[in-house]
């Protein structure tokens, strides 16, 4: 996870990093992994309940079961359950939103590929 981190370029290694770090100190005992070039989170017997992937122009924050958060992220998906939330450059680091969507997520059932 960390070096996938480290080979974001610029400002999105900051987004990935501050993310990375919210994930770590809100859900005790979380599991790591990229797959797929994407670094995903869950628990253990669980499944993975968020993902993230940078892009040109942003990263995507991916909630697997976005439609139980409250409020319900802003970026719909082509799967019923899943919702987005994209981060650009200049765009404030909401933590205490991030914090609500990470803990709510972690406490359902995850993704299971």
């Amino acid at each position: 996870m960390q070096a996938y981190i480290d080979a974001l370029p610029g400002w999105k290694r900051d987004v990935g990093s501050w993310l990375d770090a919210l994930i770590v100190r809100n859900v005790p005992g979380v599991r790591k992994a990229v797959k797929w070039n994407t670094p995903f989170y869950g628990i253990e017997g669980q499944g993975w309940f968020m993902g993230m992937h940078a892009f040109t122009n942003y990263v995507k924050v991916t909630f697997f079961r976005g439609t139980s958060l409250r409020p319900v992220p802003p970026g719909p998906s082509k799967t019923q359950d899943t919702r987005y939330y994209d981060i650009r450059e200049d765009d404030p680091l909401d933590e205490a939103q991030m914090a609500k969507w990470v803990k709510q997520a972690a406490a359902l059932p995850g993704w299971v590929p």
